[in-house]
């Protein structure tokens, strides 16, 4: 396993660097680990528009192989700051019953590595990283006679190869591939003050032409449980994700035994409720059981604002 390939999925929050590196693994591209968690699958506030802000910090423990052994010798300490500035349309067109609406993310990334360190890690930020588009269809919450008792979204998704790229840098904010990224989420009330979310998807990745590598297909999830503490205001909880590569990657069209992901971490969470139009989220998350890619400590700010 080289670092060059290795190192990239520290920044797995965003898009990651196609370095001149053998497939051992290390391969895909930026998904959602965790950034999505309480009251996933629907609005906070109805239809319009929507602004969303994510900063995340991760602090990288490990840099995982096939077996989950790792580190390697001499790996440097490695640090990823990501911004996410998030745009969400929900309009009142119908179709199947459900709100059609779109989806717009821009990425930014500043990467800390140490050097001329032991491995030859270098990084290619601050930059944008590759812009994600999405188009969803979001359905009425089922009501009960106490609120709501289901919500739920679909949407198609999908990540362009735009950002800050090069094939020279270990790092870089931009992915130069081509990938899809459904998603199902829902969430459902088990009691008034206490409700479970998920977010499903299912990963397929185009080749980085520059260096002949087709990261193989993925499952991934989000998931969280909360309870209201405070009505209307604050609920605390537990939140996690879970990522599984399904299929090996292929190097040059010929496919590369043991290269296949995981990870899984799990970590506590709150949201306040500053009103019916602007929420903050604080999400960490504490990586586990991974192979074939980085652990990290995750932390997560988030702030959802409604246009009224």
């Amino acid at each position: 396993m080289k670092l060059t390939r290795a190192a990239r999925v520290l920044v797995c929050t965003v898009a990651l660097a196609g370095a001149a590196a053998s497939a051992a693994a290390y391969d895909l591209p930026a998904v959602n680990l965790g950034f999505t968690t309480f009251l996933d699958g629907g609005p906070p506030a109805g239809r319009g528009l929507y602004f969303q802000q994510y900063v995340q910090y991760w602090n990288v423990h490990k840099l995982a192989g096939p077996d989950g052994s790792g580190p390697p010798p001499g790996t440097p300490d490695i640090d990823v700051w990501l911004s996410l500035s998030q745009f969400i349309y929900q309009s009142d067109k119908k179709v199947l019953g459900a709100d059609v609406g779109l989806d717009l993310i821009i990425p930014a990334l500043w990467i800390e590595v140490a050097d001329n360190n032991p491995l030859g890690v270098t990084e290619n930020s601050p930059g944008f990283g590759d812009l994600y588009v999405g188009t969803f269809l979001q359905w009425d919450p089922i009501m009960g006679k106490k609120g709501p008792l289901f919500m739920h979204r679909f949407e198609f998704a999908a990540n362009l190869p735009t950002g800050r790229y090069s094939k020279t840098r270990s790092l870089n904010p931009g992915f130069n591939m081509f990938s899809i990224d459904p998603y199902w989420a829902g969430t459902v009330w088990l009691h008034p003050r206490l409700t479970a979310s998920w977010r499903f998807h299912y990963l397929w990745v185009g080749e980085n032409h520059d260096t002949n590598v087709k990261p193989g297909q993925a499952l991934h999830a989000n998931f969280a449980a909360a309870y209201e503490v405070l009505p209307h205001r604050l609920r605390v909880g537990v939140n996690g994700y879970w990522l599984e590569q399904v299929s090996n990657s292929e190097q040059a069209g010929v496919e590369v035994p043991a290269s296949r992901e995981q990870v899984f971490a799990i970590g506590p969470g709150l949201v306040y409720h500053f009103s019916q139009h602007d929420h903050l989220f604080f999400n960490v998350f504490f990586e586990t059981e991974a192979e074939n890619r980085s652990e990290s400590n995750v932390f997560q700010l988030r702030w959802t604002h409604h246009f009224t």
